[in-house]
């Protein structure tokens, strides 16, 4: 009875394995620099273009592994999706990313992360017919430094921050992204004109990136490497002003810690984004996720009394 047992779950394996359809693919290599991805894609082949979503890993821009976004690429897989987790250049690395760190050097840690996301972007573009992409359907998502990648890889601007010889189409936008904890530096980068629909889901006590509007690390005014953030909270905000499409998750009291909840636990928040955006759905909606912990970073927000 045990060999027909172990013999059941080495088929299970086997069926997910092919399920998944991993491949993995170099998409940017110089003199230097080779940076992979591992492609997934739905079992069954189809005719029909598919949307693609790129997901960016977090670690403070100093570490972290594409790995990280198996769990989510495999789900979105197996629903009718092709996704995609990419390595980046972790410019931060061996050097100080927190208040005694060097402003110049943290935003360059910044550029260097969106501007992968971006050479990721026109691999696809350029390879679309190959691996049947939308392209009008590209989402980007990530957690942490990786959810400040995909803000700025959507709202910078690329003439200005590229740093490669590659292009992307003129006036071309992301169809959407979804941030786990993530922040901008500046809320005048999303306007009218390059607004998208936006999905955000952090603790509203993190210390680390702010959910509301403060400092990087909250750190005090005459640090060297003082960094004034616009966490998810503002930028909601923003996008209601703009009367733009936008659903926010905040875990009352929550740290840094759900940066990659819902990309790990429940994907299935994540799909729903991605299908009313493709049917061109419009929604504002914010909802309070209860966690039991008490946070000082909260008392701000009073809707989680």
């Amino acid at each position: 009875m045990k060999k027909y047992f172990i013999a059941f779950l080495l088929l299970l394996a086997a069926q997910a394995m092919v399920a998944q359809k991993m491949t993995t693919l170099t998409y940017f290599q110089n003199d230097t620099l080779k940076l992979d991805l591992d492609l997934f894609l739905p079992e069954k082949a189809s005719s029909e273009k598919l949307p693609l979503l790129l997901y960016v890993h977090g670690g403070g821009f100093s570490g972290g592994e594409r790995q990280s976004g198996y769990d989510l690429c495999r789900y979105l897989a197996k629903n009718g999706y092709a996704s995609a987790t990419i390595t980046y250049t972790l410019y931060a690395k061996g050097k100080k990313f927190s208040c005694d760190g060097i402003l110049s050097e943290k935003i360059k840690a910044f550029q260097y992360a969106v501007n992968d996301l971006w050479l990721a972007t026109s691999f696809f573009i350029k390879n679309s017919a190959k691996y049947t992409i939308d392209t009008s359907k590209i989402f980007i998502a990530g957690s942490s430094a990786g959810a400040e990648t995909v803000l700025h890889a959507a709202f910078w601007d690329f003439k200005t921050m590229n740093l490669y010889n590659n292009s992307l189409p003129e006036n071309f936008r992301y169809a959407g992204l979804v941030s786990g904890a993530g922040a901008i530096m500046d809320l005048n980068l999303i306007t009218q004109k390059n607004v998208i629909p936006m999905f955000f889901f952090h603790g509203n006590g993190d210390s680390t990136v702010p959910y509301g509007t403060a400092p990087h690390h909250y750190c005090k005014t005459n640090a060297s490497g003082w960094l004034m953030l616009f966490g998810s909270y503002s930028i909601y905000n923003r996008l209601l002003e703009m009367n733009g499409s936008v659903s926010l998750y905040t875990f009352c009291g929550g740290g840094h810690e759900y940066s990659g909840y819902l990309f790990e636990k429940e994907q299935h928040h994540i799909l729903n984004f991605l299908n009313d955006v493709s049917k061109g759905k419009k929604f504002q909606n914010h909802e309070i996720i209860a966690t039991g912990k008490k946070n000082d970073k909260s008392a701000a927000y009073t809707f989680c009394d």
